[in-house]
């Protein structure tokens, strides 16, 4: 069924936007003024999408217009409230997709309330509503609705999606002070060089004496930030593309993994991102009745390291042929620390491993958090002593051929 985009105006007046789906533009119409809603403009949205191209997909994304894990999370757990309160699931949808903040989000609970219409399942129909929700999120509502606790998986699912949303949150907190020192220090150290050095600059050429060093080699970098600052943004731009080139190749990709997880600081930090990331999406597929050989398959796919992609897959197959899953995991301790494979042995044998993975996965969480703090609090007095070296030193080059004056002319 034709999916429509309306703008239109409620009996105040008020103009009020949303999705709808109809056989023709004349049932959009008239579903609308049943509802007391007069539209003033109508759109197929199949048409919009088939005129999209890929730059205006890419401008779409560069002004935050797609549809983020929080807003699907959101989504996630009003369904399942309504689930639990015995809605089914087509009326849910259907109460759902006005509340949604989000066009391109209402769009798809649209597409997806029409497939189960037509007879695909819930999961078939999240399946085919492209990569808005992820393999993983797929898997756990088919093995919802196979066990008839969908409304349960989908509060697990929103639990997980919020936990992990909450720890790259404080992330990006945690590294938002040391990036703003970054960006201020630099501009003010370009001000310095294309600005300030100039002008002065002026007075030494007017004196005929040999410049010490230091004043030379800043008078020759500030000309050059001057003539050549384009070369800059130009060889970011090539080095940027140059690692993309090679993170999208095969040997590439696991060659830079592999350098990451020998990184001092940065390694152990990833790892443990890693580590919390497949413990707790492997813990609730396993809670949610997902076979442990297929459980794996899905979280290999969210690894985000090869090193770690490479282990789960030697993983699966040692599962597969009848060895434990703390022997299998303990093949790569590069991948996987020793305390969790620990960890993950004491959950085997004492028959609680779900509820294991997800303390696995706590802990590295707070360990990452832990270590982020300690990495700013280490970041922050390198940057000012950084900064404070440079300024030092432009205000030296630019003091020693004044003190060489004053000596002259006494």
């Amino acid at each position: 069924m034709p999916v429509f985009e309306y703008t239109a105006l409620d009996r105040r007046g008020k103009k009020v936007s949303g999705v709808m789906d109809a056989e023709s533009l004349a049932g959009v119409r008239a579903r609308l003024r049943n509802n007391g809603i007069y539209p003033v403009t109508l759109k197929e949205v199949a048409a919009v999408v088939a005129d999209t191209t890929a730059q205006s997909r890419f401008l779409h994304r560069l002004v935050g217009k797609r549809i983020k894990p929080v807003e699907v999370s959101l989504v996630t757990r009003q369904l399942a409230t309504l689930l639990g309160a015995g809605f089914p699931l087509v009326q849910a949808l259907d109460a759902l997709i006005p509340q949604t903040p989000s066009a391109g989000l209402q769009k798809k609970l649209t597409q997806i309330k029409d497939a189960v219409v037509g007879g695909s399942s819930f999961a078939d129909a999240l399946g085919q509503a492209g990569d808005t929700f992820p393999p993983i999120y797929v898997n756990m509502v088919r093995s919802g609705e196979a066990s008839g606790t969908l409304e349960i998986v989908l509060e697990r699912l929103a639990d997980v999606t919020e936990k992990q949303q909450a720890v790259r949150a404080r992330i990006r907190n945690a590294m938002t002070y040391p990036i703003l020192m970054l960006v201020i220090g630099a501009a003010v150290l370009i001000f310095l060089l294309t600005y300030i050095v100039p002008t002065i600059s002026g007075i030494f050429t007017e004196v005929k004496q040999v410049l010490p060093l230091p004043t030379r080699l800043l008078l020759g970098f500030s000309h050059w930030m001057r003539v050549y600052w384009w070369i800059l943004p130009i060889g970011l731009a090539g080095l940027f593309q140059i690692l993309r080139t090679i993170r999208r190749s095969a040997a590439g990709r696991l060659t830079t993994d592999r350098m990451i997880l020998n990184t001092p600081l940065i390694g152990s930090l990833v790892q443990r991102l890693n580590v919390a990331r497949v413990m707790r999406t492997f813990g609730s597929l396993l809670e949610n009745g997902v076979p442990m050989l297929a459980a794996l398959e899905i979280v290999r796919n969210i690894a985000g390291n090869t090193i770690v992609t490479e282990a789960l897959t030697l993983a699966t197959q040692d599962v597969g042929q009848g060895k434990s899953l703390s022997r299998a995991l303990g093949s790569t301790p590069r991948a996987f620390p020793p305390l969790a494979i620990q960890m993950v042995d004491v959950g085997e044998q004492s028959g609680k491993l779900e509820p294991m993975l997800g303390k696995i996965a706590d802990m590295y969480d707070r360990e990452v958090e832990s270590a982020i703090s300690a990495l700013t609090a280490l970041l922050e007095p390198i940057m000012i002593l950084f900064m404070g070296t440079a300024v030092a030193f432009v205000v030296l080059a630019v003091c020693l051929p004044i003190f060489e004056m004053n000596q002259l002319i006494r």
